[in-house]
């Protein structure tokens, strides 16, 4: 994001906003993620991360530094992982799906109680004949935060070590493939990283974005701007 405010693909007031948007999302939905990650392992029978306190909202405990400035830099993010421990599920395979879908369902979520909001919000600044500046701020907010946080579920469904997505991915996977994928874990990661700094990823993840921002605002008859967020991956 602060590459385009360089560039002058945005302007300072659209910069601000997204700022505003992105220290929400490391300090409450970021947080919320990993406490859903840890919520779900511990109705399924792992205490690990309530033993550990991870299941109480303390933004301090979840947000890890290097994922927040990634998250203003570049478009995506992670915060301290949640431990779990899947020896603890019934079926550890099926146990660790269910709580890695977690995180990204939180974002989704978020995103739509962002999107009520908004929808509030717009009634609201109507009511009260707010100036057309002012609702542009709110209404820049809002899609930052939105498109964020659906850019945030998107990029955890990625099914490669160590997104959700691969945990997801690993339930459907005979074990010597999930034994061999966590041996190369590393290598894995790397790959990942490689893949999205050149660009490979751009294009399908933006195109699955766009379709859920815009699926997630038609639920509540709100249509997109038609100014481009300018989230990068």
């Amino acid at each position: 994001m602060l590459r385009s405010l360089l560039s002058g693909s945005l302007t300072m007031q659209d910069a601000v906003m997204e700022i505003l948007a992105v220290v929400m999302i490391v300090f409450l939905v970021l947080p919320l993620h990993e406490m859903a990650h840890g919520f779900v392992a511990y109705k399924l029978g792992d205490n690990t991360a309530k033993n550990m306190g991870r299941l109480r909202f303390n933004p301090m405990a979840h947000v890890d530094p290097i994922g927040a400035l990634m998250i203003l830099f570049v478009g995506f993010g992670w915060a301290k992982p949640v431990p779990v421990n899947p020896r603890n599920f019934k079926n550890p395979k099926a146990g660790m799906a269910v709580t890695a879908l977690a995180g990204p369902v939180s974002n989704l979520l978020a995103g739509f109680a962002a999107a009520l909001l908004y929808n509030v919000a717009a009634i609201v600044a109507t009511n009260v004949s707010l100036s057309t500046g002012a609702w542009e701020l709110i209404s820049i907010f809002f899609i930052y935060f939105i498109s964020i946080n659906i850019s945030l579920a998107v990029f955890n469904l990625i099914p490669i070590p160590p997104l959700d997505g691969s945990k997801i991915l690993f339930a459907f996977l005979p074990d010597r493939i999930v034994y061999k994928a966590y041996q190369n874990e590393q290598v894995l990661s790397i790959v990942l990283i490689v893949l999205i700094f050149t660009g490979v990823l751009t294009g399908p993840l933006s195109y699955l974005q766009n379709i859920l921002t815009n699926w997630v605002l038609s639920l509540i008859h709100i249509s997109e701007p038609t100014r481009r967020t300018p989230i990068s991956y």
